[in-house]
């Protein structure tokens, strides 16, 4: 950051603020603002309470944001029936102070009611709501230090109120606002922007895999293989499917594979568990294409005697039964041995048929359409139902060509994703570099008061992210 430092400094009396400029002076929230209060939440099982217009904050809904609506609205009867059911005025700040949303923002931008676990500061008198929106995002940390409890940690009404802020004057306050107001907005355009270009990216990487594993190799990147562009098509008589290449078969996946599954040893029973180190796959560690190590692991005793069983390296695993079946389906291929949950399977392929490594892209490439056709309807639980897998039908090129296929998938997508990896590492620089710039500004250790309105020290930021662009 190329600002300049005030011209002197003072010890602030407050050990985590530690110095600042000279003519700042140090306030408690509750003598910075005319109001700081909170809000209730009406019974649910009455609606009368929640029949109305009058809009009301929780913390799913601060996200360093302003607030123009809620997801959900009381009645002027619930207002007047509890107390602390208080309309707080549009330019009111709201502070999370439960649970995982600890810390979260939101300035009101309409009159507005809160559940009990936000904090509204309103009514300015020594401090500024948009410089204290700006202080509380630079010291989070230190604020979230100061929650309690165990299940749910908070911080209470009376710890906010107790905070000490070292700021200048509401003049100076305000133009350091303006000052955040701009950059980060010039920094969140940057941030969005890549974001797009990852979106693109995906989609780009699902589109190649998709018509690959279906349609065959480019022309370019079959002659590169040493195989004849497909020029020829046949109806597959599968409607997800349609047209593929003349010389390929459309196999039923009984005539492919059988399966294997696995348990969940006897989670008292430590000579199972303690000191394990064979890979035991559940749902939760199909995050990644290539399993290589998971969250939980087996000993040897753990998989021959609880039938778990082990799956040698090399093998398409997918999730049959899980949540996340209901927005995608899950494929890898795991590096090790494996033991598997009962919530998971492993195609065990007729090598003659099908390559692991091309069936995987295969699934991988059309996701939503094998949901669909092997996913089980009416269950509490998402599940696939393997007789469904096993009467489906695949295409099934040549083996050769399905090496041809999973190795350019391989090369291709690689490049797709160290490129996707560069933009995000982009996006978490710019930001490091928010953080830190709010942090210095509301702290004193840059003076912004005569920064003009042109790219700054953002042009680096900028510069880095348009390279990946």
């Amino acid at each position: 950051m190329n600002y300049p430092a005030y011209p002197t400094y003072k010890e602030s009396g407050v050990p985590w603020l530690g110095k600042v400029p000279e003519h700042w002076e140090v306030w408690k929230v509750s003598h910075g603002f005319i109001t700081t209060g909170s809000g209730a939440t009406p019974p649910a099982e009455n609606d009368i309470w929640y029949d109305g217009n009058v809009p009301w904050v929780t913390t799913s809904e601060l996200r360093e944001n302003l607030i123009t609506t809620t997801l959900k609205k009381v009645s002027p009867e619930a207002v007047s029936v509890f107390s602390a059911l208080k309309v707080f005025p549009k330019g009111s700040l709201a502070i999370a102070m439960y649970g995982a949303t600890i810390g979260r923002l939101g300035i009101l931008a309409i009159p507005a009611t809160t559940n009990q676990a936000c904090c509204v500061l309103s009514g300015e008198k020594a401090l500024s709501v948009r410089f204290m929106f700006f202080w509380l995002q630079g010291y989070r940390n230190q604020i979230i230090l100061l929650a309690s409890g165990g299940g749910q940690p908070n911080i209470s009404q009376d710890k906010i109120r107790s905070l000490r802020v070292a700021c200048p004057d509401i003049n100076e306050q305000t133009a350091i606002a303006d000052f955040l107001d701009r950059e980060t907005v010039r920094i969140d355009t940057l941030i969005e922007k890549k974001r797009r270009l990852i979106g693109l990216l995906k989609e780009k990487r699902s589109a190649l895999i998709s018509r690959t594993v279906t349609r065959g190799l480019p022309a370019e990147a079959a002659q590169e293989f040493g195989l004849e562009p497909h020029t020829r098509f046949k109806d597959s008589g599968i409607a997800w499917l349609g047209e593929v290449p003349e010389g390929w078969e459309v196999t039923k996946v009984q005539y492919l594979s059988r399966f294997k599954g696995g348990s969940t040893p006897l989670t008292t029973e430590d000579r199972y568990w303690q000191d394990g180190s064979i890979p035991w796959v559940s749902p939760k560690d199909m995050k990644n294409a290539r399993i290589i190590d998971t969250i939980d692991h087996l000993t040897s005793a753990g998989v021959a005697e609880c039938a778990s069983g082990l799956v040698a390296s090399g093998h398409v695993l997918i999730v049959v039964r899980s949540g996340i079946l209901r927005h995608t389906l899950p494929v890898a291929l795991n590096s090790v041995p494996v033991a598997l949950n009962q919530d998971m399977r492993a195609f065990v392929l007729n090598k003659n048929k099908m390559i692991s490594k091309y069936l995987r892209w295969l699934i991988d490439g059309n996701q939503k359409a094998l949901l669909e056709e092997w996913r089980k309807a009416g269950t509490t639980v998402e599940s696939i139902e393997m007789e469904y897998v096993l009467s489906s039908s695949l295409p099934t090129p040549p083996i050769s060509e399905q090496t041809s296929i999973a190795t350019y998938l391989d090369r291709e997508t690689a490049k797709i994703d160290k490129l996707t990896d560069k933009v995000e590492q982009v996006i978490e620089r710019l930001q490091e570099y928010r953080t830190a710039l709010i942090t210095a500004a509301v702290t004193g250790k840059i003076d912004v008061r005569y920064a003009v309105d042109s790219a700054g020290p953002l042009g680096l930021a900028a510069e880095e992210a348009e390279t990946y662009g």
